[in-house]
């Protein structure tokens, strides 16, 4: 403390000083007790892989791949090339698909590693974060009751989407998942000694089975494809991690005397496959549908499960204890409305009450989800109408639980029941809907031309002009479409088609099944208004009057994309908000607005450095415009997997927000190859959600307000500024260069990617002409992780800081580095991307591959990946990367031992490929070995898009 009593700067800047933890940023073990044991799982599996390899290919292909391997270590890769150069195309089909294999059994057993590693704490990340809140509440510097009040709206939504950059199935995964279960058992000391054998030999088979299945999809997967494989982790987690995590929450709040209060729903999880339109012509209302069915059937049949669970364990007679007058009715009344029900229980349960209720509760589930699946009418008492009748039934049992004294169970298995229930609703998850802006405006040009009313044609109209028409379209209540719908355009059919299903949706499933509609490529209001306008003539608004408040079923989510949008996101906000139409249908969404932030197109558009820094400052305008406004900000944040799209630890990136942006919801995309490295295993999947919704937590009540000076804040300000803007120079000036395109092209295997099945939405834009913009974002960071640039997550950030530095900011930013938890999470990204990048491989794609007109963009590339190492390295203090972690080092480097022959095969087959003339039929074991490189490297570098 200062003479004063008051903190000094210096004091602020120790207390926030903390060294990033690498293994966090890699997903990956980093002490030396667990890297021992996964070596020795690995090499385990990897002897059982052989041994499978030679069982089903024979010994010669095994030594072959012995071979590759062997010389893809040499310093000279002649050997190598020249070996692979001979291979036929059946036999590179098999060296891809050992390599492959080999990824996918690391990459599983580092999981189950990594969880050990980590769960091998005394504190969780839970009882940490409300520690540090207890903290806080004992010195008096937060209120007790910001605390219940954050509390009350406290909601961490991870939204699983289908972007296409999982391309693993989930065949393979379920087989992965196993192999974990049976390597865990194995390692337990408290196993049997007799059933090692029989282990053992259960572990061959699985493996075994690995191999016999194919990685690759026949056909492309259809959107309910996708939504079944997102269907397929939530059942997990609903299952097996949902319970016993809110069953920690509770029990860490009750160490500071608080609570949830009891319609809290800290968790909940979202959907896109079957709602994500924007760019996929195979998303239609019909396909829409039957998505919220299928979850709806699955959430339903996760319900039953746990109620069937319950019901073995909820045995407590009225000869021992009493029950409340509600549950005795309640119970009347189940016996009436199912007498058949009550016939079949009353001999063996009629004196216990509670076991005898949730029986009820099953059949009633079971009902509703017939009802459902056939389309038939609800029959009051015997099925649910809604979740909320669900909710009272389960909250009868437990207030005469607590009633009677019988805190344990009150607050035990029947609340665990609750909480599971108020986290997956009946449909396990609520689905998005995305559309692009021009749909909604081809829409209204079809019924105001059609209308004939207006002097100058819709789509002519510029956008002042636009937004006039369509806010006083929003304080008018006249329907647009009138009594001829029949006859309205294509435009027009296509989005009220969607709006209407949506409509039968919430109509049939409930309010929850979709809240927001998510306007992507949103420039101006006018584009959010015109789906407004839209949702109003399908019956989903009602803007109200000045007198009369509105209704709104639905809720609206721009969508801010790039560098430019994202700086115009405040004062775009404040205009959607002072517009008194849109304010009231804000009010009647509980005055809650949801802006969305996109990650991959902003970093596409202006390099990692001007996206992440533009995100953070957008956050911060859209914060106050809120809070003027008095609405609640939910933001929605649509990171990919990779860095160069957003991705890297979420906990840390949670708690890197600018301080007050978060204050209970926030929404975050989990998209391809994350769901499988962070939900593929139960016990990582706790972990992995645990971490985010302690940082929810944690961000919403302890970083409210910044303590520090605001003459630091504007230097950092100042700097970071200096820094994205170099960094968007320089990486503009690289993508803007006409040889970029053929160069990464030719440089990378992104058209191959094209025919990989590992998505239902095409890989470019449609009706493009050919070049960078049309290109989506996914592909574009695909390419450059293939061929180990990856370029996306790092280039013109040496730029960036050397300006920075040469303007004499370099004790800033290590000041930055140290105690800004943006700057430092940005960084240690930007480092991991750094450990993973290998230009020396990439030259190898460089030599063979690209027109030599455009490789000499390679020499840029390379000069900037100097420059970045170098600068990176001397704001964290390091002589080398990841010096701080070297177990984590070595463990990367031995990936980089199985990668670099898939590397080598990869070349080779592309040069093969591209080599036979367009008119010729291309060999299809070329073209199979050649996407089985792609998968292998995605599961190798784990990080693919």
């Amino acid at each position: 403390m200062t003479i004063s009593g008051q903190t000094s700067t210096e004091q602020l800047l120790a207390a926030d000083r903390r060294e990033p933890n690498a293994a966090t940023f890699a997903a990956g073990v980093s002490s030396a007790q667990q890297h021992t044991a996964l070596r020795a799982s690995v090499r385990q599996l990897g002897a059982l892989l052989g041994e499978a390899l030679e069982r089903h290919e024979g010994a010669e292909l095994l030594a072959l791949v012995e071979r590759v391997r062997s010389l893809a270590r040499q310093p000279s890769d002649e050997d190598l090339r020249s070996t692979l150069a001979g291979v036929d195309a059946k036999t590179a089909v098999v060296l891809a698909r050992a390599f492959t294999a080999y990824f996918q059994l690391v990459n599983v057993t580092e999981q189950l590693h990594r969880w050990q590693e980590v769960t091998a704490v005394r504190e969780g990340p839970l009882a940490a974060a409300v520690g540090r809140i207890g903290e806080a509440l004992d010195e008096g510097s937060v209120d007790r009751d910001l605390v219940s009040s954050v509390l009350s709206r406290l909601e961490y939504r991870p939204v699983f989407t289908a972007h296409p950059t999982e391309a693993t199935r989930r065949s393979v995964i379920d087989l992965l998942r196993r192999i974990a279960d049976t390597v865990q058992t194995l390692e337990d000391p408290r196993s049997a000694p007799a059933d090692q054998p029989r282990l053992e030999r259960r572990l061959a088979e699985l493996v075994d089975l690995v191999w016999q299945t194919d990685e690759l999809r026949i056909q492309r997967p259809e959107p309910t494809d996708e939504a079944r494989t997102a269907i397929y982790y939530l059942n997990t987690l609903a299952s097996r991690v949902v319970p016993e995590l809110l069953a920690e929450l509770d029990r860490s709040l009750a160490t500071i005397g608080l609570e949830l209060p009891p319609g809290a729903r800290p968790l909940r999880f979202g959907a896109w496959a079957g709602g994500d339109r924007d760019g996929n012509p195979n998303v239609t209302p019909q396909v829409t549908l039957e998505v919220v069915g299928l979850q709806h059937d699955a959430g339903l049949r996760a319900l039953i499960g746990h109620v069937e669970n319950l019901l073995a364990e909820l045995s407590p007679s009225t000869r021992v204890v009493e029950v409340t007058d509600e549950l005795s009715r309640s119970l009347e009344a189940d016996a009436e409305a199912l007498p058949v029900t009550y016939d079949a229980l009353k001999r063996l349960n009629a004196e216990e009450p509670y076991r005898l209720k949730l029986s009820f509760v099953r059949v009633r589930l079971q009902r509703t989800r017939d009802r459902l699946a056939h389309g038939t009418a609800h029959e009051p008492g015997r099925d649910y109408a809604g979740f909320d009748e669900l909710m009272t039934d389960l909250a009868l049992v437990r207030d005469s639980m607590l009633a009677g004294g019988d805190e344990l169970t009150g607050n035990g298995s029947i609340l665990r029941l609750i909480r599971t229930a108020t986290t997956i609703g009946l449909g396990l998850a609520t689905l998005d809907i995305r559309e692009h802006s021009g749909k909604h405006h081809e829409a209204l040009a079809d019924l105001y031309d059609r209308l004939g009313e207006l002097d100058t044609a819709y789509g002519d109209l510029d956008r002042p002009a636009r937004t006039a028409l369509l806010s006083r379209e929003l304080a008018s209540r006249r329907p647009l479409t009138g009594s001829r719908a029949a006859d309205l355009g294509e435009a027009a059919t296509a989005s009220l088609s969607l709006l209407h299903a949506i409509r039968t949706a919430l109509d049939t499933y409930g309010p929850e099944t979709v809240e927001t509609y998510i306007v992507s490529m949103t420039h101006d209001i006018d584009d959010v208004f015109a789906v407004v306008v839209l949702a109003r003539e399908a019956g989903l608004v009602d803007t109200g009057s000045p007198t009369h408040p509105a209704t709104a079923r639905i809720g609206f989510a721009p969508l801010f994309e790039t560098v430019a949008e994202l700086a115009a996101a405040g004062p775009l906000l404040d205009a959607l908000l002072s517009a008194p139409a849109y304010r009231r249908v804000v009010a009647a969404r509980g005055d809650v607005q949801e802006i969305m932030l996109g990650y991959s197109d902003s970093s596409k558009d202006a390099g990692i450095a001007a996206s992440q820094w533009q995100i953070h400052r957008a956050q911060r305008a859209l914060r106050d415009v809120a809070r003027r406004h008095g609405v609640v900000l939910r933001l929605f944040h649509g990171r990919g997997g990779s860095v160069g799209r957003g991705g890297g630890p979420t906990g840390e990136a949670i708690l890197s927000q600018p301080y007050g942006s978060l204050d209970g919801p926030i929404k975050i995309t989990e998209q391809g190859e994350v769901l499988s490295d962070k939900y593929t295993l139960p016990g990582l999947a706790r972990f992995n959600l645990e971490v985010a919704l302690a940082a929810v937590l944690e961000a919403s009540v302890l970083h409210r307000n910044s303590l520090l000076p605001q003459d630091v804040l504007d230097s950092w300000n100042v700097t970071m500024d200096l820094v994205a803007g170099r960094g968007q120079d320089t990486y503009r000036g690289l993508v803007r260069d006409p040889g970029l395109v053929p160069f990464f092209v030719s440089a990378t295997p992104v058209d191959e990617l094209g025919k990989m099945n590992i998505g239902s939405r095409p890989a470019k834009r449609p009706g493009g002409a050919g070049g960078l913009e049309d290109l989506r974002a996914i592909p574009w960071v695909f390419g450059w992780t293939q061929s180990r640039i990856i370029l996306p997550g790092w280039f013109g950030v040496g730029s960036g800081l050397a300006a920075a530095r040469q303007d004499g900011r370099e004790k800033t930013l290590r000041e930055m580095y140290g105690s800004w938890a943006f700057f430092r999470t940005f960084l240690s990204n930007v480092q991991m991307t750094l450990a993973k990048t290998d230009l020396e491989i990439a030259a190898g794609y460089v030599n063979e591959l690209v027109p030599p007109e455009v490789a000499g963009l390679f020499d840029t590339i390379r000069e900037e990946h100097a420059r970045t190492l170098e600068e990176v390295l001397r704001v964290t203090g390091q002589s080398e990367l990841l010096e701080s972690a070297p177990t984590l080092r070595r463990t990367l480097e031995l990936r980089d031992s199985y990668l670099a022959p898939l590397h080598a095969l990869q070349t080779s087959l592309l040069a093969r490929s591209r080599s036979v003339p367009d008119e010729v039929e291309p060999d299809a074991d070329v073209q199979r070995a050649l996407l089985l490189t792609i998968n292998g490297i995605a599961a190798g570098l784990r990080n693919t898009g």
